[in-house]
Formats: structure tokens, sequence, C-alpha cells
């Protein structure tokens, strides 16, 4: 399937934005920890849950209607709940789409393994799908390379206080993504349950959660969308619901750096309103590490703005649903763009233009991001297409019929 997207001239709605998928996801993992009995009343404990891809899956994984678990294209969940599973008593196969097979999980599952669990692998080595010997993990320290994963990290955390002798994590090196480290001790710490961090050292002792109701925030990487979609228009505000200047999600930087490239934040009572500022940059340079979800917004809007770019802190890129870098350089050049990547880790744009491609036919390579941030080209170069544009339900499955509210046209091409 494809879409084919004519945007309007001016910009203007109320958007409900989707509950943020990371925290909902944590949120799930820690409310089954907490409840003995598991079951849709303590899941109804979790108000406004991301309804998504990633964590509709998660919820029927916690259900345990069987031993033999698909979650499809979700690393999230893949990762949370393989350390979940570790010590829940049973055998549990746990497996997912082609990509999901092909993304490395062996940093886990060896530090698993090292701290008590079993884990073997199904199929290749050091890839999913996993069997899971699920039983009371020992615990104790262990060494973690800060470059992964931060899902990795979480994993281990979350777990932590129902291990016998607790978890002491030594993070080697720089730490990426260091809020989504943040977002979990913190909601953890709403659970219940203390961390002691200290400079490259996590401590946390054995402890019990305890089951609260807790509300789910908007999302702010799906914010970022329309920040990207107001910048690139003419004129328009957007009103965004659900969202606060103290949020636990590291995506909530994408206010302060769009205010470089002219679109201003105004905070009012649980909800922002996004307004036309001018342009404060002929150049973008930022370091990714911590919001590694914004990095294609940040790309598609600043070329089609003519604005030179230069972001970093991109390494998690090449492990995600797709070689997100990768993707990024070969979409863009359809639209005339041409990027260039540096030690695997850097996107840059200096100026250079080529021909664009008459009717461009972006691809999105089972990837939802790609899907949202090309999205909006639309409002700059007529007849652009989207292949899979179904795949936004991933993180955001009301995107196209949002898209719709604010006066997109969408022709569907079977």
């Amino acid at each position: 399937m494809q879409y084919i997207l004519q945007a309007p001239k001016i910009l203007q709605g109320t958007i409900k934005l989707p509950a943020s998928k990371s925290i909902s996801n944590r949120a799930l993992i820690l409310n089954a920890l907490a409840c003995k009995d598991r079951s849709d009343k303590e899941f109804h404990l979790i108000g406004n849950l991301a309804d998504c891809d990633d964590t509709n899956v998660l919820i029927e994984a916690l259900h345990f209607k069987t031993n033999k678990i698909d979650i499809k294209a979700s690393g999230t969940a893949m990762r949370f709940l393989t350390a979940f599973l570790s010590a829940r008593n049973g055998i549990w196969e746990i497996t997912g789409s082609q990509r999901m097979k092909d993304r490395p999980v062996r940093i886990l599952a060896e530090a698993l393994n090292a701290l008590g669990a079993e884990i073997e692998y199904i199929e290749k080595e050091g890839y999913p799908p996993l069997r899971i010997h699920g039983k009371e993990i020992k615990g104790g320290e262990i060494d973690i390379d800060g470059r992964i994963s931060s899902q990795y990290l979480s994993a281990l955390l979350m777990l932590a206080p129902v291990m016998q002798n607790g978890l002491r994590l030594h993070i080697q090196g720089e730490l990426i993504s260091r809020p989504y480290v943040r977002m979990t001790l913190k909601i953890m710490q709403q659970y219940g349950v203390k961390a002691e961090w200290s400079n490259q050292f996590i401590d946390i002792k054995p402890q019990h959660y305890q089951a609260i109701p807790f509300k789910v925030e908007s999302d702010w990487s799906g914010a970022s969308y329309w920040y990207q979609m107001l910048c690139l228009s003419a004129d328009g505000n957007i009103l965004l619901e659900g969202l606060y200047p103290d949020s636990l999600q590291g995506d909530s930087r994408v206010a302060s750096w769009f205010e470089d490239l002219g679109v201003h934040t105004e905070y009012l009572n649980g909800d922002i309103r996004l307004t036309k500022t001018a342009q404060k940059v002929q150049a973008f340079t930022a370091d990714f590490t911590d919001q590694p979800d914004l990095a294609q917004t940040f790309a598609v809007t600043c070329a089609l703005k003519g604005i030179h770019f230069h972001l970093s802190g991109l390494q998690s890129l090449k492990i995600k649903e797709t070689d997100r870098i990768q993707a990024l350089i070969d979409e863009s050049r359809k639209l005339g763009y041409v990027f260039s990547e540096k030690n695997d880790n850097v996107l840059e744009w200096n100026g250079e233009r080529t021909d664009p491609d008459v009717k461009p036919l972006i691809e999105t390579y089972e990837d939802h991001r790609m899907a949202m941030a090309f999205a909006p080209s639309s409002i700059m170069m007529e007849g652009i297409r989207i292949n899979h544009p179904e795949v936004v339900s991933k993180s955001y499955p009301a995107f196209w019929n949002d898209l719709e509210s604010v006066g997109f046209a969408i022709d569907i091409k079977e």
C-alpha cells in the first residue's frame, strides 16, 4: 500500500497525542512485578496506556496465555521480557519478526546468565528466538558497556529488586540514552523501589514493588512530527494535549531544539501550544546520544529548510528497526539531498544537492519513524508517496487520521 500526500497551506488544529510507549512498557513490567495475580484488573491500574503495537504485544505476553511468545517487531518487548521471563518460573520461548531475529540480544542474555539466569539461543547464536528457563535469579555485580542500547540496562534494572542479592551495575565508558535510564529509575521509584546512582555505578538492593495507580504521559517523540510540520508550514498553530515541561521523557528536548528552527512552545495546563517564529540558525549541530529517536525528524526538517547540519551520537540507529542512518541517506537522496555518514555515529549535510525524483516514493523499511519523519516533506514537495504507511501502528496508529484532521489529503494506492 502507498499513501500519496497533499498538505494544507496553513497548519491548525488540536491533536490528542498517543501515550508514551516507553513509559507504558516500563509501567507494565513494573506493575507485573508488583502484582502476584496478573490480570486485566491490575493492568487497569495504569491509566492512558499506549495503544500501539509495541505496547499491545507486551500486554498480550503478560497475560501468559502461552509459553511461546511472539513480540513481532517490538525491540522494547524483546529486551524487557527477556529479563522478566528469566525470573518467572517456567520454560518460555520468545521470538519476533524476521528483522527482530537480526537484532542482537547477546549482551543482555549473557549479562542475565552471569547473574544466574538460564537463557539459550534457539537459532542463531546471540540473536532471538530465545528459550528461557525461568527461575529465581541470584543477582550480584556486573559490568555493562554504556554504549549499548539503554533498553538492555533498563531490563536489568527493573529486574534487580527481585534478584536474591539485588544488583550492582557498573557502567563502563560513556552512557548513551541516559534519559531512558533515568526514566526507568524514576518510574521504579514511583513503584516503591530505591536505587543509588553514583558516577558509573547503580546499586539496587532486594526490595518489593508496590502496585499503584499510574498515569502515562503523552509521547514527546510523537510530538516531534508536529513540530516538524509546523516548522515546514507557511503559518499556523497546533495544540498538543498531555505534555508537561518536567517530563520523564528525554525527547522533551525537541521543544528547545525547535526554538532555533522557528517553532515556539507555550506550556499550558497539561498541554502545549506550538506557534511559528523566525528561524534563528543557518546551521544546526546537536548530539543525539540521549535522544536517538529524534534524529530522523531533524535530519529531514533541516534539509528541507536549507539548514546545514551535523548530527552526532547516532550509534544506536544502526540497530533500530532498520539501519536508520543508511535509510536516511537513501530516502533523502530521492528528495534531492545528499547526506554523508561518518564513523557510524554522525550524519551530516553541507548543502549538497542532486536531482530529486519526479514523484518520490519513500521506503519505510518496517520503521514507523521513517514514515512519520518523511510525511511532512509533502508540505514542501508535491507528490510525496509513502510506501507501507501502516508501519506507524508500532507507536502512533492514529498518525494518518490526525494528519487528515488538520487538512492533509491522503490518496490510497493499493
